[in-house]
């Protein structure tokens, strides 16, 4: 439909995020014309992609989500430095993992 609207001034670049001519998006637009607009109607403070990315990760791990899927999901080279990262999120883990020993063993 994009590809329709924008005609002759469409430009193929296999972007899945893209401006109307299907250009690489400017990151400073993107942040200022979109995403901090966006935060504000929905009465969030204002944060960065990466806090978000952060955020993500961070509820994943809380949501006892393998830590190796959250390394993979985030592109970390190693589960190693996911968890370096992450480790304050880790402690809070062990209450389920003692919970679900005892519920196996009772």
């Amino acid at each position: 439909m994009e590809i329709d609207k924008a005609g002759d001034k469409w430009q193929e670049n296999g972007l899945v995020f893209c401006t109307g001519k299907g250009t690489l998006i400017n990151p400073t637009n993107l942040r200022k014309r979109s995403f901090a607009p966006l935060l504000q109607r929905a009465g969030l403070p204002t944060i960065t992609f990466h806090q978000l990315r952060h955020t993500a990760a961070t509820i994943l791990l809380l949501n006892n989500v393998n830590p190796k899927v959250v390394s993979e999901l985030l592109g970390h080279a190693t589960i190693a430095i996911t968890l370096d990262t992450y480790s304050h999120v880790l402690p809070n883990m062990q209450h389920s993992v003692v919970a679900a020993m005892e519920e196996t063993f009772s």
